[in-house]
């Protein structure tokens, strides 16, 4: 069991930074992938980025390529979303999530945080 506690959102201006940060409950956090997903209001849940379990391999969706970029850290079992250049399309509620699979579908993930928000104003 992994529970999920996601934080660091705000508003921001266009072309600002921001870090959101996911800390995770339990012993096995090391072995899991971890991914951020945004829902936007009347859109679906889309993926962000995904990290394997020993940090090594990372994806985007190339929306946000060469502008966040995932991290984690085993020792303090968190996992960042470090967001730069953001645009007002990157408005949404962000939510981390573990899984046993390096994949980019939401449903391929077991444990959800509750979510941040994230509002980047013109």
């Amino acid at each position: 069991q992994v529970q999920l506690v996601e934080s660091g959102g705000g508003l921001v201006q266009a072309g600002g930074s921001l870090r959101l940060s996911c800390a995770a409950s339990g012993r096995t956090f090391s072995t899991y992938t971890l991914a951020w997903f945004r829902q936007a209001p009347g859109k679906e849940r889309e993926f962000v980025a995904v990290i394997s379990a020993n940090g090594g391999i990372t994806s985007y969706a190339d929306s946000v390529k060469g502008r966040f970029t995932i991290s984690r850290d085993n020792t303090k079992n968190t996992v960042y979303l470090q967001m730069n250049s953001l645009k007002p399309e990157d408005t949404a509620v962000y939510y981390c999530s573990a899984g046993r699979r390096y994949r980019m579908y939401a449903q391929e993930y077991d444990y959800w945080g509750q979510g941040t928000q994230v509002t980047v104003s013109s």
